[in-house]
């Protein structure tokens, strides 16, 4: 299922966009200011962004600037009023890959967020998310809360591992196998031990990377 994040005050647009594209098999979450859409991007990137121009905490095209500070690739399309098309046109320019004007058929904007998909691929599948983690697969690194946390390839590989098996309970054994031993390099249990040590810290001690006592790890949404 692809999911969209979809920005937007007015109560009425909202719902009748959001019901219209989860009947089409999108998972729609949406977001009454740009503040909590930040709040939700910062803990996990969707396959698409639909921005409302006008919102009570600012204009859309700031938001834009911020997403594309963070995730170049990640679709955009601006919804606007057609007395703000100049300043949205100069917004695409700057970011965004589409717009649309209301008021629009629900039709028209779901062909061109397939079209966009399409063109881009699902970016959700480029990043792994838990809590406020991100880790971008593509680029080969991981964020707290939108800050950038440097990992050896260890506890790099440890986390892609965990993250990839996200809700699932590891044991210890698997990890040193598909972590360690896939590559042809024995190590004893004790180096899980100190890596995921080493992980926890660097991660500030988070709540979503839980130990199943006698058995391995777990990570899951606490949030």
């Amino acid at each position: 299922m692809l999911e969209l994040y979809y920005v937007e005050d007015d109560r009425n647009i909202a719902f009748a966009v959001k019901e219209y594209l989860e009947q089409r098999n999108f998972a729609v979450t949406v977001c009454a200011t740009l503040a909590q859409a930040k709040r939700l991007l910062e803990g996990h990137v969707p396959s698409c962004v639909l921005l409302d121009w006008n919102m009570p905490d600012g204009q859309g095209d700031a938001l834009c600037r911020w997403i594309r500070g963070r995730w170049k690739e990640l679709p955009v399309i601006f919804l606007t009023v057609r007395g703000d098309s100049p300043d949205v046109v100069a917004g695409f320019q700057n970011g965004a890959d589409d717009y649309v004007v209301k008021p629009f058929e629900l039709e028209v904007l779901y062909s061109r967020i397939r079209a966009l998909l399409r063109r881009s691929g699902n970016m959700a599948e480029q990043y792994l998310s838990c809590d406020g983690i991100l880790l971008d697969q593509n680029r080969h690194t991981v964020f707290l809360h939108a800050q950038e946390i440097m990992l050896s390839e260890a506890e790099y590989q440890l986390l892609l591992y965990l993250m990839q098996n996200k809700g699932r309970t590891v044991t210890r054994e698997r990890i040193l196998a598909q972590v360690w031993d896939v590559k042809g390099n024995y190590v004893n249990d004790n180096t899980l031990t100190v890596t995921m040590k080493r992980l926890r810290d660097k991660l500030a001690q988070p709540s979503c990377l839980k130990t199943v006592r006698s058995v391995g790890y777990r990570m899951e949404d606490s949030l």
